[in-house]
């Protein structure tokens, strides 16, 4: 980076406060790591009893926020796998802390995004998320086109709905609502059979639910 790093954010996650899992040891590592390099803690964020699979958690959030406000220079974690699993997420996260002017330091994994090293490191960790994005499609399309080979239908099924039936609860006042619910289907199904009823009225009406 062309200016200096002189603030960092800590943030340290635990999935859970069981187990023995604590974030005070992952902040006191990062804690140590500022301070030998020099660094003013300009805050500190801990999520607790968030999965890291999750992309909205409170206190990621807020340091997002003030990142976006400037308040810092780097974010510091403990581990990469703290700040997020999702590969999508992580490089999504780190492009934007990149675009603020904001490097990440990941500790135990020796990242340090403000290192050639590091922004090497960043451009492999994105080229593995593109992968990842390219062989989930190309698994969801080969499943599609096996199920289509199977002759299975694909989308929601169809649901048959007496517009007969429809009448007669309309006819005892019923709210569209409420003979959906007595039928079992949505206000939108009710609507729409009724719809498909009186523009053909000799055919019992199949709409998706």
């Amino acid at each position: 980076m062309s200016t200096p790093i002189l603030r960092a954010a800590i943030y340290a996650r635990v999935s859970t406060a069981n187990h023995g899992q604590d974030v005070g040891m992952q902040l006191l590592e990062l804690r140590e790591y500022c301070q030998r390099r020099g660094l003013q803690i300009a805050g500190e964020y801990a999520d607790i009893g968030f999965s890291g699979s999750k992309d909205s958690r409170p206190e990621l959030n807020r340091l997002m926020t003030d990142a976006k406000q400037r308040r810092f220079d780097a974010v510091c974690v403990w581990k990469l796998d703290r700040f997020g699993r999702s590969l999508r997420h992580l490089v999504n996260a780190l492009a934007d802390l990149e675009a603020l002017g904001v490097c990440f330091v990941s500790l135990k994994d020796n990242l340090d995004l403000s290192t050639p090293s590091g922004r090497l490191m960043f451009q492999i960790i994105g080229a593995m998320a593109e992968f990842e994005r390219s062989l989930i499609q190309e698994r969801v399309k080969a499943g599609l086109r096996n199920a289509r080979a199977k002759g299975k239908r694909l989308g929601r099924p169809r649901v048959l709905v007496d517009s007969a039936r429809i009448a007669s609860l309309r006819a005892q006042g019923l709210s569209w609502a409420a003979v959906g619910e007595r039928l079992g289907v949505s206000e939108g199904t009710v609507r729409n059979t009724a719809l498909a009823s009186a523009k053909n009225p000799s055919l019992r009406a199949s709409v998706s639910a």
